[in-house]
C-alpha cells in the first residue's frame, strides 16, 4: 500500500465528511490515533449508506485496512465514498482518508477500506433496500 498516490492521485468519490484533528484524538505518540479515524469513517460511509436506504443503516462489516502514513494535529482529514456494489438490503461503500495541513496546497492519501451496511427498519430487523436505487445504482 507504499504506493497509493503514485497509482491514486486524487480522491475516488464524494466528499462525505471534513473534519480537522485535534491533539485530544492523539495516541500516546502524538499522532492521531486510528480508532478516531475508522470512526470518522464510518460516519462517512454511514451518510452514503442512510441516503441510499433512504432510513436507518448499521455497520455489518469492515475491511482490512493499512495506515500509509501518519497523520498530524491540525490536518484536514477527509472521507470520500463511493458505492462498490448492492444487494437485496446491503451496501458495499468504499471510503477513502485524505489528509492535508491547512497551510500545504497537496493532500496525501492516509488510508482506504471498504464498510458493507445493512437497512435496518425502526425495530432494528433488517429491512430490503428501496428497488429503484438498487436497480439504478446496481453493482458499481
Amino acid at each position: 500500500m507504499s504506493k497509493l498516490d503514485a497509482t491514486n492521485p486524487e480522491p475516488r468519490g464524494e466528499l462525505q465528511l471534513r473534519v480537522v484533528a485535534q491533539p485530544k484524538d492523539t495516541n500516546t505518540n502524538g499522532d492521531i490515533s486510528g480508532g478516531w479515524l475508522v470512526t470518522h469513517m464510518d460516519m462517512a460511509a454511514s451518510i452514503a449508506a442512510s441516503r441510499i436506504a433512504r432510513g436507518r443503516t448499521t455497520t455489518m462489516a469492515i475491511g482490512d485496512m493499512s495506515f500509509v502514513r501518519p497523520v498530524k494535529v491540525g490536518s484536514v482529514i477527509c472521507c470520500y465514498t463511493h458505492i462498490l456494489g448492492m444487494g437485496r438490503s446491503s451496501i458495499r461503500i468504499g471510503v477513502e482518508v485524505w489528509s492535508r495541513m491547512p497551510e500545504d496546497p497537496e493532500r496525501q492519501k492516509v488510508t482506504e477500506t471498504e464498510f458493507v451496511y445493512v437497512a435496518i427498519d425502526e425495530h432494528r430487523r433488517i429491512r430490503a433496500l428501496p428497488q429503484a436505487d438498487v436497480e439504478t445504482i446496481g453493482n458499481h
